[in-house]
């Protein structure tokens, strides 16, 4: 038995229990949700629902709970029912029916874990975005990172997930960037408002190999090939970048679409999003320029979306991005942001209600806070930053995705590069990692005494450390959906280790491979199950993270 059918069983008793009363009240799986005690002398699973119906039934919550436990101790699988404090259900399942989860796990595989929790919901998800005028830094990488653990699980939980990098490759940024790489062709300095560093030596010397009329052009037409194909070739080493990274874009979305001219109606994707939101009834001119009433929707100020000289704001392309979003389908959008965008927050929410779309339903915008590491080795291409490839090369992908997508990202984070380069169990990537590969050497010394799967029996699985990872097990399907629905994958982290450590105490206590002369019983082979169900969660989890479960260490 699951805690799946676990609830389901108890919401049909308390159903009951309301329609014998006569209650009104509906209730839903979510309200008969439960949890597994902190002692686990106090059974498997905790229900709390007593206390929830204690008001509506008009009863005290030890005398709603004395008689769902009546009900509930002639469930299958149930083996004792007990109430303590105010009225908690605490329930225990006999080995059989928690043993079963094993079987389970083995029967589904790689999809344990998944479930349809979001299905019907249809994100954008936006994360990284990135200037194509350098290479990316650490505070990407983090982005990086839990954006693409976001929507892995949100993938998981049913959603349909749409991954977009927004490529700010409009406006003065860029001129400047080509202006950079020209002036480096040409042995020159680099200009005022441009881009300093190595890698844009490097970008000019690719440039001219490409380009090599570049230096004989004049300065307006060196300008624009200097731009253009160096904007070609970073953008480029930014797509490899994420992709060494384990992370795939589905869209990659040209700023520049937004401000070219639709031959079919002479417009631009921004001319018509001010039509568009003047019919929602929120634009308004004054003073020369085209405005957003955005204080309509909370922002602390109206917004100028076409200063009176006719040039468009930044404002103006996120209208139309945004707008562009809901074109192509996306139902709610995600936006992923660092620490120094707290200002979009009410300003994009502003825009979705001056869309027509509810704020408060339609759009998320995250802020991500700053990332450091002890000892950072500063990036001798790009100057002073912290360069993805060189954290890659120094950390690996494993060790900086696991420790990037551990903690949640409103938290400051600063990484201890010494730690995450260790062997041991102080690393907590390693501590997971070893888990797994652990399950395979077992299973590989299994196979070698002859220990086989031919049998299962999961009364057998009796020992308190076998309850302890059965319970774990069995909650991974609901860590993946409330990883989706908080927007949470950190806490997909904290189960794998969670997860791990109660692998090896069960290791330390219950053999798979019989000593010496002992004869193979079903209870080893039973426990192979357990074994390999267990390798199959912690595989499952980590590729949520981004990160690889190697099967030796």
């Amino acid at each position: 038995m699951n805690p799946a059918e676990l609830s389901a069983s108890l919401l049909a008793i308390v159903s009951a229990m309301l329609e014998r009363r006569g209650a009104t009240q509906t209730l839903t799986i979510d309200d008969v949700a439960l949890e597994r005690p902190r002692n686990r002398d106090h059974g498997d699973w905790a229900s709390n629902i007593a206390m929830k119906l204690a008001k509506p039934l008009g009863s005290s919550p030890r005398d709603i709970a004395a008689e769902v436990t009546a009900e509930l101790e002639s469930v299958a699988g149930v083996a004792s029912v007990s109430i303590a404090g105010p009225g908690f259900i605490n329930i225990t399942l006999d080995a059989a029916a928690a043993g079963e989860i094993a079987r389970t796990i083995l029967d589904q595989g790689e999809v344990y874990g998944r479930n349809e929790g979001l299905a019907g919901q249809s994100i954008n998800l936006e994360f990284v975005s990135a200037n194509p005028t350098g290479p990316l830094h650490i505070g990407h990488t983090r982005w990086a990172a839990l954006g693409d653990s976001l929507a892995r699980v949100l993938r998981a939980s049913g959603a349909t997930i749409a991954t977009e990098f927004y490529i700010n490759d409009a406006g003065n940024q860029m001129d400047n960037f080509g202006a950079s790489i020209l002036a480096a062709a040409r042995g020159l300095e680099t200009p005022e408002n441009g881009y300093p560093g190595q890698y844009i030596a490097d970008l000019a010397s690719r440039v001219v190999q490409l380009e090599p009329n570049l230096l004989i052009l004049a300065d307006d037409e060196a300008l624009a090939v200097a731009r253009e194909t160096g904007y070609r070739l970073q953008l480029g080493e930014i797509q490899a970048s994420l992709e060494r990274f384990n992370v795939h874009f589905d869209v990659w979305f040209s700023e520049r679409e937004l401000h070219a001219i639709d031959q079919a109606t002479g417009q631009s994707a921004i001319d018509s999003a001010i039509d568009r939101l003047r019919v929602q009834g929120h634009v308004f001119d004054a003073d020369d320029a085209v405005w957003v009433k955005t204080t309509d929707f909370g922002d602390d100020k109206d917004r100028v979306i076409r200063r009176g000289n006719g040039i468009f704001t930044y404002f103006a392309a996120d209208a139309a991005y945004y707008l562009s979003k809901s074109d192509r389908g996306y139902t709610h959008k995600i936006y992923l942001l660092g620490a120094d965008h707290h200002g979009y927050v009410h300003r994009l929410k502003a825009l979705a209600g001056s869309a027509g779309d509810d704020p408060e339903r339609d759009i998320e915008v995250l802020i991500g806070q700053l990332v450091s590491i002890n000892g950072a080795r500063l990036s001798k291409r790009a100057g002073n930053i912290i360069e993805l490839n060189d954290l890659q090369a120094w950390l690996g992908t494993d060790a900086l995705r696991y420790s990037l997508g551990r903690y949640p990202a409103d938290s400051p984070l600063t990484l201890d590069p010494e730690l995450l380069q260790k062997r041991t169990n102080d690393n907590p990537v390693f501590y997971v990692q070893y888990a797994h590969a652990r399950t395979h050497q077992v299973a590989r010394n299994a196979a070698a005494s002859g220990v086989t799967r031919e049998v299962f029996d999961a009364s057998l699985l009796t020992h308190e450390t076998e309850s302890m990872l059965l319970g774990i097990l069995a909650e991974f399907p609901r860590v993946v959906l409330q990883s989706a629905e908080l927007r949470e994958p950190h806490r997909i982290a904290r189960y794998s280790e969670e997860l791990a450590g109660a692998y090896h105490r069960w290791y330390d206590n219950c053999r798979v491979t019989p000593l010496g002369e002992e004869t193979v019983t079903d209870t080893h082979r039973t426990r192979l199950w357990l074994n390999d169900a267990t390798g199959i969660v912690l595989r499952n989890a980590l590729g949520l993270l981004g990160v690889s479960a190697p099967e030796r260490m």
